[in-house]
Order: C-alpha cells, then sequence, then structure tokens
C-alpha cells in the first residue's frame, strides 16, 4: 500500500477520532461516579436540563440493544461482525480513488468510531456512554459517546452527500 495523501488522510481521521474517542471514555470513567446495580450513575450538568453527562457502561450495542445476549451470539453480532464490516470499508476507501473528500470523511469517522466501541468491547466487556441530551421531551437521545456521534455524523454527512450528488445528476439529465 502506498502512503499518498489521500492514505495519510483516512488514516489521520480515523486516528484522530479514536483518540478523541478514547481520551474522553478516560475522562468519564476517572472522574463520573458509574451507575450500579444499587445507585444511578452520578449526574452532571452541562446545560441544565439539557445536556446532561454521567457513566453508564453499555454491555450491547446501539441503546444498549443486545446485552442480553447469551455471550456467543452477542461475541459474532457485537465484535467479529463489526470488525468484519470496518475492514471491508476500510478496503473500500483505500482503493477507490474516485471517493469524494467528505465521503472520505465520513468513512473514515464511521470505521474510527466503530474501532474505538470494538475496542472498549474487547477490553472492557462494555462501552462507556456519557452524553445525554433532551430538548424538553421534543427530542430526547439515548445515552451516548464520541465514538456513536462520529458514527452518526459520518452517516449523515454521507446522506448529504449522497443528496447532492443526486440533485446534480437530476439536473445534468433535465439540461439533455
Amino acid at each position: 500500500m502506498k502512503f499518498t495523501k489521500r492514505t495519510i488522510y483516512i488514516v489521520l481521521v480515523i486516528v484522530v477520532t479514536i483518540a478523541i474517542d478514547q481520551i474522553s471514555k478516560v475522562l468519564v470513567r476517572n472522574n463520573i461516579q458509574p451507575r450500579t446495580d444499587f445507585q444511578p450513575s452520578e449526574r452532571i450538568s452541562i446545560l441544565g436540563d439539557t445536556f446532561i453527562m454521567m457513566n453508564v457502561e453499555n454491555t450491547g450495542a446501539f441503546l444498549g440493544m443486545g446485552s442480553d445476549l447469551n455471550p456467543t451470539l452477542r461475541i459474532i453480532l457485537l465484535l467479529i461482525l463489526p470488525i468484519l464490516v470496518l475492514g471491508f470499508v476500510l478496503r473500500h476507501i483505500l482503493k477507490d480513488s474516485s471517493i469524494d473528500r467528505w465521503s472520505l470523511f465520513a468513512f473514515a469517522s464511521i470505521i474510527g468510531g466503530g474501532i474505538a466501541n470494538v475496542y472498549d468491547r474487547i477490553v472492557y466487556g462494555s462501552v462507556t456512554d456519557f452524553f445525554f441530551i433532551d430538548l424538553g421531551g421534543v427530542f430526547r437521545t439515548g445515552i451516548f459517546n464520541m465514538a456513536d456521534l462520529s458514527v452518526t455524523t459520518g452517516m449523515i454527512i454521507l446522506v448529504l452527500v449522497s443528496f447532492r450528488k443526486k440533485k446534480k445528476s437530476d439536473n445534468i439529465e433535465k439540461a439533455v
């Protein structure tokens, strides 16, 4: 594999995404009392009741889904499958030179966030989640972390880029 500017860009986005996620999780684990069976997590108000930090160890995937699966199925669905998918996506973006810069950033953010959460599952047996947003009941998130934010942001960027490309192709078809 040649280390072109493009490859370095991809690796840099992945590494920075992982670093930001892991540093934030270390800070949360070291400074915020986690939830236990006997007491709720310490809640730190960042912006009133709208933006809150807490420390929750998630043994499942998104919003805890899969935490009650048997151990073998959990390993397959939460470790092996994500590693395979992340590997295929990484291989794709390294090989396909036609991918635009925004899509590269989005895919690399998704890969970095995915790797960060898989790392947590391997090393800690769970993923540390800590952000919670509640916009007065109109919009409320589950508890999430920086890796989740990177994956979500990457997906939103890919959708927006896709709409932009579709709009361009529709305009070209109308002009012809």
